[in-house]
C-alpha cells in the first residue's frame, strides 16, 4: 500500500461521511497516474501554489489602490486568510480540508489588476460580463503551464468556480469555501477601512456588533464557530438566521461606508482608464503580445487573447505597460 493509498483509507476512517473522499473524485480533464505519497486534492493544491498566477496575487489590489502601508491586504494575503478559515470550518466538521484547502487557494487566480474596478474595465471592453470566478477557471484549465493548464480535480475546478456568483458547488467544501470568502473580505476590509481611517469600530452598528461582537478576530471567531456549530446540527452548510442576518447587514454596510468611499476608489477612473487603453493597443498590435499568448489567437480569437493577457497582469505590471506604451521616455519617473 502506497502513503497515498494509505491516507485515502483513512480518509473513510476518519472524515464524515458527508466530505468528498479523495478516491472518489471524478477526476482529471485529462487522465494521469497517481502519485504515490500525495492524494489528488493535495497535488491541486501543491500544482496551484507553484503555479504563475498565484505568486501574481502578491502584486494585485484587494479594495484599496496603491495604499501607503506594508499591511493592506492583497489577493495573496485574502487568499492566505480564505484557506485558513475554510480549513478551520472544515476541520470542526470533519470535511476535507485538503480539498477545501486546494480551492480556495485557486479562487481567485483570474482577478484582473486594480481589483473590482479592472473587472469593470473588461467587461466594458468586452461588451459582456467579466466574471473573475469562470476566469479562475480559465487560468487553472487553459492558461497555466503555457496553454496546457494545471489539469485539476473536478471537485477542485467546481470550487473555483463556485466561490461566488450563481452556481453553488456539489461538495460541502466548496461550499464552505463560499462563505469563507465572504466571511475574509468583509472582516478584513474592514480592518483595513480602519487602516484607513475611513472607519472606527465605533461605526459599526451596534445591531450588528451585538451579534457579532466588536473586535476583527470576535467576529471572525462567531462566524467560523456558528458554521461549524449550525452545519453540524443540520447537515447542510449554512449559519443560524440571526448570525447569516448580522453578516449579510455588515456587507451591505460596507458596501454604504467603504467600497463606494472616495479614499479606497478615488483612483478607479485612473485604472479603468489604464484597462482600456491597454486592450485597445493590444488589439491593434497583437505582434505586441508575448509569445506564449499568439498560438491562442487561433481558437480564441483577439478579443479573448488580449483580455486573458491583461486579466493576468499585476497592477504595477499595468502601470509598467502602459507607462511604457503610452508615456514618452523622456516624461517617465526614474
Amino acid at each position: 500500500m502506497t502513503v497515498r493509498e494509505r491516507m485515502e483509507c483513512e480518509e473513510y476512517e476518519q472524515l464524515s461521511p458527508l466530505a468528498q473522499k479523495a478516491a472518489g473524485t471524478k477526476g482529471r480533464l485529462y487522465p494521469e497516474p497517481d502519485n504515490d505519497v500525495r492524494t489528488c486534492y493535495q497535488r491541486d493544491a501543491d500544482r496551484i501554489v507553484h503555479s504563475k498566477s498565484f505568486r501574481r496575487l502578491m502584486h494585485k489590489t484587494q479594495v484599496f489602490l496603491s495604499p501607503e502601508g506594508d499591511h493592506y491586504r492583497t489577493r495573496m494575503t485574502h487568499t492566505l486568510e480564505v484557506a485558513r478559515i475554510a480549513r478551520t470550518i472544515c476541520r470542526g466538521l470533519r470535511l476535507n480540508t485538503d480539498l477545501a484547502e486546494a480551492a480556495a487557494l485557486g479562487h481567485d487566480l483570474g482577478h484582473t489588476p486594480f481589483g473590482h474596478a479592472g473587472e469593470v474595465a473588461l467587461t466594458d471592453v468586452m461588451g459582456a460580463p467579466f466574471r473573475h470566478n469562470e476566469q479562475s477557471l480559465r487560468v487553472v484549465d487553459k492558461l497555466e503551464r503555457d496553454g496546457e493548464g494545471l489539469n485539476l480535480t473536478y471537485e477542485v475546478r467546481m470550487g473555483i468556480l463556485g466561490h461566488t456568483g450563481s452556481f453553488i458547488p456539489e461538495t460541502m467544501e466548496g461550499q464552505v469555501v463560499r462563505i469563507s470568502d465572504r466571511i475574509a473580505y468583509i472582516n478584513h476590509d474592514i480592518d483595513d477601512a480602519m487602516r484607513a481611517g475611513i472607519l472606527t469600530e465605533e461605526d459599526i452598528p451596534r445591531e450588528i456588533a451585538d451579534v457579532l461582537g466588536e473586535s476583527h478576530s470576535a467576529r471572525i471567531n462567531r462566524l467560523v464557530e456558528d458554521m461549524i456549530c449550525t452545519s453540524a446540527q443540520t447537515g447542510k452548510i449554512g449559519m443560524q438566521p440571526e448570525v447569516a442576518e448580522a453578516m449579510d447587514a455588515l456587507r451591505k454596510f460596507m458596501f454604504q461606508r467603504v467600497y463606494t468611499n472616495p479614499v479606497a476608489k478615488g483612483e478607479e477612473s485612473k485604472a479603468k482608464d489604464i484597462i482600456r487603453r491597454l486592450f485597445e493597443y493590444y488589439s491593434k498590435h497583437p505582434d505586441k503580445l508575448p509569445a506564449d499568448f499568439l498560438p491562442q489567437l487561433d481558437f480564441d480569437g483577439m478579443n479573448r487573447i488580449v483580455c486573458d493577457y491583461i486579466a493576468g497582469m499585476t497592477d504595477k505590471y499595468a502601470i509598467y505597460k502602459y507607462s511604457e506604451i503610452f508615456i514618452p521616455t523622456a516624461w517617465q519617473m526614474r
